[in-house]
């Protein structure tokens, strides 16, 4: 029988997995209706592939907690990768990209302002609260908080293949026309972000985890 608690930590991640899919959704069948969907390009921005992954992993991880089982060291290293992409969404996105000028060849539509407030505003803000303040993770090791990087670093090299192939970057930072150094330094500090977020979150919330229980 799922405890009272566990019910509520699985529907609260199955409701945060719909959100975030329904938000990709919401912005694809806008597009389509207004004809300037390129799912090459939009397939290929971080924060969709973030939004989507994230989505599969809440959802894993919410019938789990359903159904009683124990989450494995694979999940909960999914879910901190989720959880720091996420956080990286929110900020650079909010410090970097929410003033950026359009494509040219959107000129004329605007985003749907909700889809967009959820992807980049509060599912990062909720995804960081629920990593923190749920127990059912597996105690991972410090280093294998640098398992984060797998994702954002295989994103990055398939961004710089294709956009060599096709002269088309989903962020101007990782673009060469901004100059190799920038790129460089931007790439360098990103993937330092993620590290330290993995090495910050990992013990954080073991220790929350483990006042939950003396309660």
């Amino acid at each position: 029988m799922v405890q009272k608690r566990n019910l509520l930590i699985g529907l609260v991640r199955i409701a945060m997995a719909v959100t975030l899919l329904y938000a990709v959704y919401w912005q694809i069948s806008d597009r389509l209706s207004h004809n300037v969907f390129r799912p090459a390009e939009y397939f290929s921005y971080f924060t969709i592939t973030s939004c989507i992954l994230s989505g599969i992993v809440l959802l894993v991880a919410g019938l789990g907690v359903l159904r009683n089982k124990s989450e494995g060291k694979w999940l909960t290293i999914a879910r901190l990768t989720m959880a720091a992409s996420m956080i990286i969404v929110g900020v650079i996105y909010n410090l970097l990209l929410a003033n950026e000028k359009p494509n040219p060849l959107d000129a004329g539509y605007d985003w749907p302002v909700v889809p967009n407030l959820i992807m980049h505003t509060y599912m990062p803000i909720i995804i960081f609260l629920e990593w923190l303040i749920t127990n059912t993770a597996f105690k991972l090791k410090l280093k294998q908080a640098f398992w984060v990087l797998i994702y954002p670093l295989s994103w990055l090299a398939f961004s710089l293949i294709r956009g060599s192939i096709t002269g088309w970057w989903p962020y101007w930072f990782i673009d060469p026309a901004s100059g190799l150094p920038t790129v460089v330094q931007w790439i360098a500090t990103i993937s330092a972000f993620f590290v330290v977020l993995a090495l910050v979150l990992t013990p954080l919330q073991q220790a929350l985890a483990r006042s939950y229980r003396r309660q």
